[in-house]
C-alpha cells in the first residue's frame, strides 16, 4: 500500500492518490471471503462449503471486492496519517478509480485542519451594557413567595373577580347532554379564561348555595367539531367562594417565606440575585461581540467537511442527551414546531462558529507562547470533576493529557482576548419614525 500522491485544493481539502498492490487486494479479499463462505449456498454444496472461485463465477469477479475495500480502509487511513504534514479532519470521500486482480488505485478527497491567520485580537471594542435593578423588578422577583404564601379563604360574599368558585356544572346542547360538560366540586378561578369565553362572567354576583343558568356559544374552532359554534346552557350551582389572602408584606412575611430576618433583607437578595444575573448576561454578550470580531479580523479556510462532522457530532449529543431525561428527538422538535432539517440549519451555524473559536484560540495561544502547567491542569481537572459530579481519576481517564493541556491553553487565550477588550457603550436604537 502507497500513499503516491498529494495534491492540495482550494478550501483546505487535498486529494490523496492511493495504490493498493494485487497482493493486498488479494489478501483482503480471501480474508472478505472466509468472514462470510458460511452464510453462502451453492447447489451441490453444503452450506459454507462452496469454493472462492466458483462462488466468483457465479456472482462476478467482483463480488468481494467492495467489502475488500472496506477491510483495508483502517490500513489505508492508517498509511495516510503517517505524513505528518496532514491532520486530516472531517469525513473523507473517495473514489475509486481503478480495482481488479492487479490490484486498487484511490482518490481519496480529505479536510485538512485550518489554521486561522490573526488580525486584530487585542483591545478590541465593543458595546457593553450597564446594568441594574429597578424596584419594580425587585417586586416582580417577590411574586413567587408571595404566591406561595397566599391562601383561600371562604367568604359569605356572592363571587367577584379573582375569587375561586367551587361548582358543579353540566352542560347542554338543544336540551341533550354532551360528554365531557359534566364536573363537580371544580374549583374556577373566576377571571382565569380556562373556560370558554363568556362562562366565568355569567358566575359573578352569584352565591354559595344559588344555582345559575350559564349560556355560552362554543368557538368555532372548538376542538371537539360536534360542538363548535354551537350554543350551550351549563346548570351550575356555586358551593363555596374563596378569596385570596394575600400576606402583608412585612418581616413577619420574610422570616416565613426565606432565610432572612426582615423583608428589606429578603428584598437585597432578590436585588443582589437579579444584578448577578444581568451582569452575567451582560459579560456575555460582550464577549460574543469581541469574539466575533476577533474571528471577523482573522482569516480562515474551513473545508465543509470539517463543518458537516462538528455539525453530526452535536446533533448526536442533542439526542443523546434527550434520551437521557426520556424525551425522544423527535417529540422535542415536535415542541418546538420545527424539524430536523431546519435543526440542523441552525446546529450548522453553531458548529461553525465552534470551529472558528477553537481556531482563532489556537492561532492566540500560538502567538503568546501559551502553555500549561501541571498545576494549571490540576486545576482544570477539579473544575471539571466539581462541576460533572466525578472523580478526578475518572475525568483524566476520560480525557487525555492533549485534550486537558489545550483546554488549559484555549482558556487562557481567552482571557487575553477578553481582558484586553475595552467596553463601549451601546448604540441606543432610533425609535421607527
Amino acid at each position: 500500500m502507497n500513499l503516491k500522491n498529494v495534491e492540495k485544493k482550494e478550501n483546505n481539502t487535498a486529494e490523496l492518490t492511493v495504490e493498493i498492490t494485487g497482493a493486498e487486494f488479494e489478501a483482503a479479499i480471501n480474508k472478505v471471503y472466509n468472514k462470510v463462505k458460511g452464510q453462502i449456498a451453492l447447489p451441490g454444496f453444503r452450506k459454507g462449503k462452496a469454493p472462492r472461485k466458483l462462488v466468483e463465477k457465479m456472482y462476478g469477479t467482483g463480488v468481494f471486492y467492495e467489502d475488500a475495500l472496506e477491510e483495508l480502509y483502517p490500513a489505508i487511513m492508517e498509511e495516510i496519517t503517517k505524513d505528518e504534514s496532514l491532520e486530516i479532519v472531517g469525513y473523507p470521500k473517495t473514489d475509486v478509480k481503478s480495482m481488479g486482480a492487479e490490484g486498487a488505485e484511490l482518490v481519496i478527497t480529505v479536510g485538512l485542519m485550518p489554521v486561522a491567520t490573526l488580525g486584530q485580537y487585542k483591545e478590541i471594542p465593543a458595546p457593553k451594557a450597564e446594568v441594574s435593578v429597578s424596584d419594580e423588578e425587585v417586586d416582580e422577583a417577590l411574586k413567587p413567595y408571595i404566591n406561595r404564601a397566599t391562601t383561600q379563604v371562604t367568604v359569605d360574599r356572592p363571587v367577584q373577580v379573582g375569587d375561586t368558585a367551587v361548582i358543579d356544572f353540566e352542560g347542554f346542547v338543544d336540551g341533550v347532554a354532551f360528554e365531557g360538560g359534566k364536573g363537580e366540586n371544580y374549583d374556577l378561578k373566576i377571571g382565569s379564561g380556562s373556560f370558554i369565553p363568556g362562562f366565568e362572567d355569567q358566575l359573578v354576583g352569584v352565591s354559595a348555595g344559588e344555582d345559575k343558568d350559564v349560556v355560552v356559544t362554543f368557538p368555532e374552532q372548538y376542538q371537539a367539531a360536534e360542538l363548535a359554534g354551537k350554543e350551550a346552557t351549563f346548570k351550575c350551582t356555586v358551593h363555596e367562594v374563596k378569596e385570596e389572602q394575600v400576606p402583608a408584606l412585612d418581616d413577619e412575611f420574610a422570616k416565613d417565606v426565606s432565610e432572612f430576618e426582615t423583608l428589606e433583607a429578603l428584598k437585597a437578595d432578590l436585588r443582589a440575585k437579579a444584578l448577578a444575573r444581568k451582569e452575567e448576561d451582560a459579560n456575555n454578550a460582550f464577549h460574543q461581540s469581541v469574539m466575533t470580531a476577533v474571528i471577523n479580523n482573522a482569516q480562515m479556510d474551513i473545508p465543509d467537511t470539517m463543518v458537516e462532522y462538528e455539525t453530526d457530532k452535536m446533533m448526536e449529543n442533542y439526542e443523546s442527551r434527550l434520551q437521557g431525561s426520556g424525551l425522544s428527538f423527535d417529540q422535542y422538535l415536535n415542541m418546538m414546531g420545527t424539524n430536523r432539517a431546519e435543526f440542523r440549519i441552525s446546529t450548522k451555524q453553531a458548529a461553525l462558529r465552534q470551529i472558528q473559536v477553537e481556531l482563532v484560540l489556537k492561532a492566540v495561544a500560538e502567538a503568546e507562547g501559551i502553555e500549561a502547567s501541571e498545576e494549571e491542569i490540576e486545576a482544570h481537572v477539579k473544575s471539571l470533576s466539581e462541576q460533572y459530579g466525578m472523580e478526578a481519576d475518572k475525568i483524566k481517564a476520560a480525557l487525555s493529557a492533549d485534550t486537558l493541556a489545550k483546554d488549559v491553553k484555549l482558556d487562557k487565550a481567552s482571557k487575553v482576548i477578553y481582558d484586553s477588550a475595552v467596553p463601549t457603550a451601546p448604540v441606543e436604537e432610533k425609535a421607527a419614525e
